[in-house]
């Protein structure tokens, strides 16, 4: 299940987190933003106990999305540790996500 992640959760679900964590930085007007929100939703169901993700509103959480530079959405970040170990800008297919969780998680 994915988590819905805002500026007051953000420490706790993603920087504290034991597992890494994919976050989705998205917008409701954003249609590659909503085209790839099914994609993450079976990545969080398939990755459960390993990975988590979590999807943050860039128009409601204006401190996070400042702190980490969002500036074209989506945008997703993969962080471990509390740090930031990969980031790509635009929509991806199912099979590049994997790639790159593969890479965190070792698989």
């Amino acid at each position: 299940m994915e988590i819905v992640l805002n500026d007051e959760n953000f420490e706790e679900e993603v920087l504290k987190s034991e597992l890494p964590v994919l976050v989705d930085f998205w917008a409701e007007w954003c249609p590659p933003c909503l085209m790839v929100a099914p994609v993450l939703e079976e990545i969080s169901r398939d990755y459960a106990g390993r990975l988590k993700v979590g999807r943050l509103n860039v128009d409601e959480n204006i401190l996070t999305t400042t702190k980490y530079g969002i500036r074209s959405i989506p945008t997703f970040i993969i962080f471990k540790d509390g740090k930031v170990l990969g980031q790509t800008v635009g929509a991806m297919p199912r099979e590049a996500f994997e790639v790159k969780i593969g890479e965190i998680l070792n698989e």
